[in-house]
């Protein structure tokens, strides 16, 4: 068994593509039309070729309460791993991303948060030593 697939949820399918490509720097893997949707992926030029994060609609009422409840309690909906955290989190604002944490010792990894654009919160994190 192994992890392929990942999906965060977007209020914006498009928004997000875009945001996750130009932006983070991700590239587009799969966009496929299903239904009023899409089966959209992204993956890291830096990662596994074959790991995909999923850019999933947020239509279900019950995952958009999810997905507002974490935003508002400031918890990262998931994280990425940076080999310069203080690096990229300047990459990023050059880029206009608005960090809610920035770059901070937590025991083993330093962490920093940043808002996504389409309602969630991520983390970076680089392990010490790194």
């Amino acid at each position: 068994m192994k992890i392929k697939l990942n999906s965060i949820l977007v209020d914006d399918q498009e928004k997000a593509l875009r945001f996750y490509t130009n932006v983070l720097g991700f590239e587009k893997g799969k966009d496929i039309p299903v239904g009023e949707f899409r089966w959209i992926t992204v993956v890291s030029p830096e990662g596994h070729p074959d790991v995909e994060l999923v850019l999933e609609p947020n239509a279900n009422p019950a995952a958009k309460t999810y997905q507002q409840a974490l935003f508002e309690q400031g918890i990262p909906l998931t994280a990425f791993e940076a080999t310069d955290i203080h690096a990229e989190c300047r990459r990023l604002k050059e880029r206009g991303v608005q960090f809610t944490m920035e770059p901070t010792g937590a025991g083993p990894v330093t962490i920093a948060v940043f808002a996504d654009t389409c309602g969630n919160l991520i983390q970076l994190y680089q392990p010490a030593g790194e």
